[in-house]
């Protein structure tokens, strides 16, 4: 039996629609985990790290005086506890600030004059919990903080609404002793 070249072209035109099908279905990620949106003082157990962000302050500067520092925007120190539920040391992940037209911006590594700091990458043991401040450079805006499980693979994101505090926060000078 001898093919028609027409039905061979239409044979062969229905396979490869049919493979492309079937390797971009293969491709996609159909299992991701659903990116879950928290309020603040929620409790949010991603993989063996338990989060809750706990207080927000826009700050103009850190210090005073000639020796503050000076943010290219303004600071946003959030005040948060993070622990470990898991067996084992991990490594609290950095954090990013995903703003509302999709900008973002990144915890900030330098905690000079932020009482009790939390840097990036910081061990967390066994049943330990971790808690301090964290600190961005971003816009007075609304925000979300992404935060992640210890592999990276999921995350969550925690809702930052704008509010400003009327009181002037303690923060102690340059030279004082500072975690």
């Amino acid at each position: 039996m001898l093919f028609h070249p027409m039905r061979f072209r239409t044979l062969v035109f229905c396979a490869a629609v049919l493979s492309a099908c079937l390797v971009s279905a293969a491709c996609s990620d159909i299992s991701a985990p659903e990116v879950r949106t928290y309020g603040m003082g929620d409790r949010i157990e991603l993989g063996k790290l338990v989060y809750n962000v706990i207080e927000t302050r826009w700050l103009p500067q850190i210090g005073e005086g000639p020796t503050a520092r000076i943010p290219r925007d303004r600071f946003l120190m959030l005040r948060m506890s993070i622990g470990n539920s898991g067996a084992g040391e991990l490594l609290i992940p950095n954090l990013t600030l995903e703003g509302d037209k999709g900008d973002t911006y990144p915890q900030l590594s330098d905690g000079n004059g932020v009482p009790q700091f939390l840097g990036p990458l910081r061990p967390v043991t066994t049943a330990e919990s971790a808690s301090g401040n964290i600190l961005f450079d971003a816009p007075a805006a609304h925000y979300k903080l992404r935060i992640s499980d210890e592999t990276g693979r999921r995350t969550a994101l925690v809702d930052i609404p704008l509010a400003f505090r009327s009181e002037t926060p303690d923060i102690p000078p340059p030279g004082a002793e500072s975690k």
